[in-house]
């Protein structure tokens, strides 16, 4: 199995990587992209199989470039690493940009890496006091959970909660949240924290809380949105036989992923030709979504929600 690297570790523990690593079958010179770069735990074990081979890494994320460039600076992998400052949704054309218009296989590890969680400032843990944030593109996005917290009417907030946290009392927990912030802005993590922990159900506030800060991050960095821009374009720029490799945490990222590969669209089903067959891009390798083992889970338990899917391009 391959050993978690302990350089990539403070910044984040590549979950599942010996799975990743087999599903995409990765050949000495092929051309791979990793669409979440993050701690470059996935990154780096996919650049020490190739020879010849490149490997594109795309991340938004300012801090997870200088986490980049630390490592190229501490490896000999310029020829084969380069690195897209980017959202994944721009997959295509940063691609072509740098003469890329069929690759071997792609990887994205969905959601937020361990360092921003555990970075105080950005706002995305209820477990550190900090200005409501969230941005994963701090440098170029505008929309922060101050934001919305403070200026999104009843009804759109009511939504986000519902249905991007799957919180079953998000109309009391929005008009909670309009009824202080007349008062007061509601300006912090901590803040924010304290209102909804007077609603969650006794015992399972970390839960609740855990769910209420999901739902904002995915709409501040329109998560769902990128994703559903994203999925198409890996059946346009994978050759016959790439591999697809998919990590998700929740079921709002697992459905349209699951869809996609199944159907070839991410919502519905596709239709049938005369014989009963589906016009389809992929073929799922994994019948089922591949779970984290015991083991990983005790020397990693945020991989505990992971779900990973596979899948060859046909």
């Amino acid at each position: 199995m391959t050993q978690i690297d302990a350089q990539t570790a403070p910044y984040h523990i590549p979950v599942m990587l010996q799975e990743c690593l087999d599903g995409l079958e990765i050949k000495p010179d092929g051309i791979y992209a990793d669409l979440t770069f993050g701690g470059g735990g996935h990154s780096k074990a996919i650049a020490q199989k190739l020879t010849t081979g490149k490997l594109y890494v795309f991340d938004q994320d300012a801090d997870a470039y200088a986490n980049y460039q630390q490592w190229m600076a501490e490896a000999d992998l310029s020829e084969k690493v380069i690195f897209v400052p980017s959202n994944f949704r721009y997959l295509k054309k940063f691609l072509r940009l740098h003469g890329q218009s069929a690759i071997d296989g792609i990887i994205a590890d969905l959601g937020v890496s361990s360092h921003q969680f555990d970075t105080a400032n950005r706002g995305f843990s209820f477990r550190f006091d900090a200005t409501l944030d969230m941005r994963m593109d701090a440098q170029n996005h505008e929309l922060t959970a101050k934001k919305v917290i403070n200026e999104y009417e009843e009804k759109d907030l009511v939504h986000i909660f519902s249905y991007y946290g799957e919180i079953i009392n998000s109309k009391t927990l929005a008009n909670l949240i309009c009824t202080s912030r007349t008062n007061k802005v509601i300006n912090s993590t901590t803040e924010l924290k304290l209102l909804a922990s007077k609603i969650a159900k006794r015992g399972q506030e970390n839960k609740y809380l855990a769910q209420v800060f999901q739902a904002l991050r995915i709409v501040v960095n329109e998560e769902m949105i990128a994703l559903e821009e994203m999925l198409p374009q890996t059946g346009e720029v994978l050759k016959l036989g790439g591999r697809l490799v998919i990590m998700t945490y929740h079921s709002l990222e697992d459905r349209p992923v699951k869809n996609y590969i199944k159907h070839g669209l991410l919502q519905g089903e596709a239709p049938k030709d005369l014989f009963g067959n589906v016009n389809k891009p992929f073929e799922s390798i994994t019948r089922k979504p591949i779970e984290a083992s015991e083991t990983e889970l005790a020397l990693n338990p945020r991989a505990r929600s992971a779900k990973l899917r596979i899948a060859e391009r046909i």
